[in-house]
């Protein structure tokens, strides 16, 4: 059985993106941070550190309200990247623009995966340098290629 794309927009999953092998966006919770505060200045915003101190083994949990749905995100330094749950193409495609825009530097790509990419064993895609709908086409093209469409994970 196959989804029509606009139902498969509707799905529900993480979404991750990191530097593309061999870069860095010199990520930094503090800048991030920032970053979500200029968004919205009552952003929730949370740093655990890990079993190593303050920064190894860390990781950085946020909200971030895009397109009135609240998400929420995890950020890690190392490995260095953003993933977003519970996110639909739409959002997603919004999230990596708003990172594309503000967190990563000038000239760094994005690559991204899902949860269910990781669970297909697919690797790492490029985020186009396109428009949201293309972005959004993109992730769709994802979700189709992880075999997971049918099963209970797609549940809206």
């Amino acid at each position: 059985m196959s989804m029509e794309p606009e139902n498969i927009a509707r799905l529900r999953t993480m979404y991750i993106f990191t530097p593309p092998p061999g870069q860095t966006w010199g990520l930094a919770y503090a800048r991030l941070e920032a970053l979500l505060r200029q968004r919205n200045p009552g952003e929730f915003v949370r740093v655990d550190d890990g079993d190593e101190g303050p920064v190894r083994g860390s990781a950085m949990h946020f909200g971030i309200t895009l397109d009135g749905e609240r998400l929420e995100g995890m950020a890690l330094l190392a490995p260095e990247g953003v993933s977003v749950q519970g996110c639909t193409v739409g959002e997603a495609a919004a999230f990596v623009l708003w990172l594309r825009d503000e967190v990563v530097p000038a000239g760094s790509g994005v690559v991204f995966n899902t949860e269910w990419g990781l669970e297909a064993g697919l690797a790492d895609a490029v985020v186009p340098d396109a428009t949201r709908p293309r972005i959004a086409a993109a992730f769709v093209a994802h979700l189709e290629e992880t075999g997971e469409l049918d099963g209970p994970a797609s549940s809206e």
